[in-house]
């Protein structure tokens, strides 16, 4: 796409918190203290981005989803794994935008390694029709 048809669409740019290790996929735990977690996780997720964003998004039917993982310390971590524990926080952040999380057309997860911080920065861009299963 050329840069002159590019159209003026404001991005959502919202910073949750780092997920748990509860919620990594490589954890045994029991059922009901998986479900609290994922709850929790879902629940504060909800709040911080009604706070960030307190409107339902509305530009356009998909999206695109960015994710940029901080962490909070320099251990190493696994990416599929890091993606997995937000599932719960991208549920509770679709939740507050009033949209579905089959809307994301494309997702990428990044893992800073140059900062620490224990937050994920999310960026969801609006997509207009840009096929992605070519």
């Amino acid at each position: 796409m050329s840069l002159s048809c590019a159209r003026e669409v404001p991005v959502i740019q919202l910073q949750l918190p780092f997920p748990p290790t509860e919620l990594s996929p490589n954890k045994r735990l029991h059922w009901a203290a998986l479900a609290k977690a994922k709850a929790n996780y879902r629940a504060k997720c909800h709040l911080l981005t009604r706070d960030q964003h307190p409107e339902k998004a509305k530009y356009g039917q998909d999206f695109d989803l960015a994710m940029v993982f901080v962490p909070p310390d320099r251990r190493l971590y696994d990416r599929d794994n890091l993606i997995a524990r937000m599932k719960s926080g991208l549920d509770g952040m679709c939740d507050a935008l009033g949209i579905n999380d089959n809307q994301f057309m494309s997702v990428t997860a990044r893992l800073s390694k140059d900062s620490l911080g224990g937050f994920v920065q999310v960026s969801i861009h609006p997509n207009f029709g840009e096929n992605y299963d070519d």
